[in-house]
């Protein structure tokens, strides 16, 4: 396994694979190990993490509460991109993983860890995720990804394995679908869900009711924006995670935000995911409006190019790269005047604009109005269409 390792920091969750691998880091290589759990907003008991991360053999346990820089320094500037993977996809554990690393790097650092460990498996886009922001803070930090070295393949064999070890499993059956849930989202792979022709179970779902059922009357919302980032529901000013879980609130009650997915890993194979993001929907619908009467024709078509782009690095795990520093700086210089007041009618799974306001708006009712003017001749437009015509007129005189 290499050379000698004496203490490692490990993203841990405390359910059946990381607390496997938690002894397994222990009797593999003779070390040190330091759990550390991030709270992002994945509604679990954290503090029965801390109290099994020592029974299993951790010397030391981190919980920390990340939600508001999770939403302030990770969704909001995503969502000022406007940011979408392959069209459906708001990159909600795309946008945890670089977070979770980065304080993971943060804890080694200061307790003099040599090694790292995480639990993503050799197949998906995770172990991308946290190992190049890793390097990006270490390069030369040791990592440590049990799923690529372990014989440990399958869930019978983690089973026994912690049964032997004396480390708690769960007694209730094991739940069909792998989740990972944070303020943003919850997404729920495997199971029946790899075959992409099956319909999943309504009783799967956890942020939001079924359109079906939602309430038969819409419900009307207003959200606030400064400088690209939404600020207030509703008149009451919140802070970025408590605005985020308003929202969430909002749309899981009118079942908005459900996406079902086939997208393609970084890895190279697709894989089939559902997605709930009913807040982040909310918000996305809202930026854009709020956009479209205060960002410049050319610099929102030139922002809108570069979407693909930076939504990839971010799929991708290039959050701390120099090209994702160089777009988020543009991004955020075409948001100055991205500030107002947008009015939403949320009602069974759609989320509609009602209208939106701003005192610096560039919209001008004297210019677009069809009514008599005064500030736009008609005439001009001759002239415009004619110069605009030029060479399709000569092509077709040069193929005549």
């Amino acid at each position: 396994m290499g050379e000698k390792v004496e203490k490692v920091v490990l993203a841990y969750s405390g359910g059946l694979d990381t607390s496997v691998i938690l002894k397994w880091l222990i009797e593999s290589y003779g070390c040190e190990v330091i759990a550390f759990s991030a709270d992002i907003g994945q509604e679990e008991e954290l503090e029965q993490v801390e109290e099994k991360a020592l029974k299993t053999g951790a010397s030391k346990v981190y919980i920390d509460d990340l939600k508001e820089i999770f939403v302030k320094d990770f969704v909001f500037p995503a969502f000022r991109a406007n940011a979408i993977y392959e069209g459906k996809y708001l990159l909600g554990t795309s946008l945890a993983r670089p977070l979770i690393a980065m304080r993971q790097m943060e804890i080694a650092r200061l307790e003099g860890a040599d090694a790292v460990s995480h639990g993503a498996t050799g197949k998906g886009n995770d172990q991308v995720r946290f190992e190049l922001s890793y390097f990006a803070f270490d390069p030369q930090i040791r990592i440590i990804a049990p799923w690529r070295e372990w014989d440990l393949n399958s869930r019978t064999a983690l089973m026994s394995y912690a049964k032997t070890h004396g480390i708690p499993v769960p007694t209730t059956p094991s739940k069909p679908y792998s989740t990972d849930r944070n303020l943003l989202h919850i997404s729920y792979e495997g199971g029946i869900l790899e075959d992409p022709w099956q319909t999943p179970d309504e009783d799967m779902f956890t942020l939001s009711v079924s359109p079906r059922q939602a309430p038969d009357e819409p419900e009307i919302i207003e959200i606030a924006f400064e400088q690209g980032d939404p600020v207030a529901v509703n008149g009451e000013a919140l802070s970025p995670a408590k605005l985020l879980k308003a929202l969430n609130v909002l749309g899981g009650r009118h079942g908005i935000g459900r996406a079902d997915i086939v997208e393609n890993r970084f890895v190279g194979m697709k894989s089939r995911g559902i997605y709930e993001t009913p807040g982040g929907t909310i918000l996305r619908t809202s930026h854009m409006a709020i956009e479209s009467i205060t960002m410049d024709r050319e610099v929102m078509h030139l922002r809108d190019s570069m979407i693909p782009k930076y939504s990839e690095l971010i799929y991708y795990g290039f959050w701390f790269s120099p090209e994702m520093k160089l777009l988020q700086d543009m991004i955020d210089k075409t948001q100055e005047n991205v500030s107002g007041l947008v009015r939403l009618e949320l009602y069974k799974g759609n989320c509609s604009v009602l209208g939106r306001k701003s005192d610096k708006s560039i919209y001008s009712v004297d210019f677009a109005t069809f009514e008599d003017d005064t500030v736009f001749s008609q005439k001009d437009a001759e002239g415009f269409i004619r110069l605009n015509a030029l060479r399709l007129r000569i092509q077709n005189l040069m193929n005549s």
